[in-house]
Order: structure tokens, then sequence, then C-alpha cells
């Protein structure tokens, strides 16, 4: 039965070890997959938050200029809660949400209160350990939406040298390990968020799933896809109203204006067509919690290259493309 009582966004919450690192991104064709590299490493690319999506009407309030779905102009706001919200996806999805203040009720969960700065520091965002269920509570008590964006992530061991030939070595910190983080800590997310009546979950995780032999699996060792897809296989059988979506390579590039590609059982890991944008999944997570053809689908996502074919606007048609349940 779903609980009515709102909590206080400032309801406070347990600090707890961290778990999630900050990392930077791993573009390949066998999917998607944030790492640790060292300090040393040249920065990649800043992020662009103007990702254009389904048509808007703005509304003028007290706070300024929002934006509201058309559809959605005269409905109650939808509070939405983005676990991960420190991180580089997970921020964009937290910033489109309260773009949309006509729409949502933003709240993050963070891992540390240094992400939660990280982030503006504001009242609905929580501090919390995806690994203990019972510090995710409050911030998942009377919310109708999740979107999970957790995951573990893998450090480079440091020395490594591309100028002579060497390859990578790759580590998961203790605790940080994908079958924590990317299983256990997923499942007790879903827990709560079942428990708390929540109306659906946006679960983002990778394409290479469908491989036992993907190489991401062999990054330190972790398995991280195989425990990935255990979480989504719990999620698709929990009941709860979900959408899974299994991102390609991850680019920090501007979204909205590229073609989206919908697959499945990693079909566009064979093409050349396997990368997005983290603006882009970041739009497809909301406007995934607008559409009943997105709930109970589970899909990869890619994009066209920028300026082949047409900038993807109509997320209804997308989603209705879907026919795959898991």
């Amino acid at each position: 039965m779903a609980i009515a009582t709102r909590v206080p966004l400032g309801f406070p919450t347990t600090t707890a070890t961290p778990f999630l690192l900050r990392s930077s991104s791993c573009h390949n064709k066998h999917g998607s997959l944030s790492l640790r590299v060292p300090e040393t490493s040249r920065p990649l690319s800043s992020l662009n938050f103007n990702a254009s999506g389904y048509p808007f009407l703005q509304r003028r309030g007290s706070r300024g200029v929002g934006v509201v779905s058309a559809a959605m102009a005269d409905s109650v706001p939808s509070t939405v809660l983005v676990t991960g919200a420190g991180g580089r996806t997970g921020q964009i999805v937290y910033k489109k949400l309260k773009e949309r203040s006509g729409q949502y009720v933003a709240r993050g969960l963070v891992r540390t209160e240094e992400s939660k700065g990280k982030i503006g520091g504001a009242d609905d965002v929580f501090v919390g350990d995806i690994r203990d269920g019972s510090t995710i509570v409050a911030a998942i008590l009377g919310i109708d939406a999740l979107v999970i964006l957790t995951s573990a992530v893998p450090k480079m061991k440091p020395g490594f040298d591309p100028t002579k030939g060497e390859r990578p070595e790759f580590y998961f910190e203790d605790g940080a390990y994908p079958e924590q983080v990317d299983w256990i800590g997923q499942k007790n997310q879903i827990d709560a968020a079942k428990a708390a009546g929540v109306k659906q979950i946006v679960l983002v995780g990778s394409m290479g799933g469908t491989d036992l032999n993907n190489p991401l699996n062999s990054l330190g060792n972790g398995n991280i896809l195989v425990w990935k897809r255990k979480a989504e296989q719990y999620l698709a059988d929990s009941g709860i109203p979900y959408t899974i979506i299994r991102a390609g390579g991850l680019q920090d590039k501007e979204g909205g204006i590229r073609e989206l590609l919908i697959g499945k059982d990693d079909e566009l890991l064979k093409t050349e067509t396997r990368t997005i944008s983290r603006a882009d999944v970041a739009e497809v997570c909301i406007q995934a919690l607008q559409f009943e053809e997105a709930k109970f689908k589970a899909f990869d996502l890619s994009s066209k290259p920028e300026g082949v074919g047409t900038p993807t606007k109509d997320f209804k048609a997308l989603f209705s493309q879907i026919t795959t349940r898991f």
C-alpha cells in the first residue's frame, strides 16, 4: 500500500561509509562504464546541460521560469529520487528535474557530504549508503518514482604508461565491488522502494550484459555486467512498474541533437552506433516517467552521430518501439 505521508526534505539521514568513486568515462564498443583514472589524466570536456526533449510549455511563477509538459500542466508534481545524484549522469538528471519544478519535486541521494555540496547542498539531497538499506529509507519515503544511477567504479592501478605499449590494470576498493554495489546496493533500493509504495523505478545499466566474456566483466575481476544483470532481473520480477535502460558508451556531449536508437540483446554493439551522450540518457530517464509505453520495458539505448538522422523529440513513439520486457 502506498504511503501518503510526505517526509520533510530536510529529514536527517545517517552518513555512512562511501561506496562510489569519482570517475571519468570509459567509452568503448562493449557498453558503458565509468572508470577511475589517475589524477594526472587530462579531464574530459565539461558537461552541457541544455539537452532538449519532449515539447514543453513555459510557466512563470514566483520562483522564475520553469518547464512543464503540456499533457501534465495541471497535474500535481511527482516526487522523484535520483540515487547516484553526485555522479556525472546523475547530476544531469537531478538538474533537469529541478528545472521542471512544475512537473517534479526532485530529491537526490549521494554517498558523502562532499558530493552533496558539489550539487548544491540543498535539503532535498540525502546522504546514505545503498549497501545499508536502513540509511536510504528516509530518502525514499514519500516519493512517487525512483531513478537508479548508482554503480561500482573500478580504479586504474598507478604506474600505467601507454607510451610503452602497456595495458592498464584495474581494481575495486574493498567494499566497493560490483556484487556489493550493483547487486546488493540496487536490491536494497528496490526493496525499500517497494515497501514505500513507489509507483515506478527507472534503472540505468549498460549494454553488454548478454555476453559473459564481455571485457567489462574482466575489469578488476568484478563481473560488473553479471551483477548489474542480476539486479535488473530482480527489478523485473519485483512487480513494480519499471524501465530498464541499458546505455551504450557514455559521452560528455550536448544532448537533444541526435536521433536516439532503441535495441535489444546487445544488437547495437554490432553496429557503429553504440554510444550516447549522458544528457540524452538523462532525458530518456525523465521521459520514461511520463509515458505508459515506457513501463515494464527493458531496452538498449544509443544514438546516431550528430547530423545524421532526425533528433528525437517524440518520446512516446520512441518507447512504443520497445517490445522487450527484459
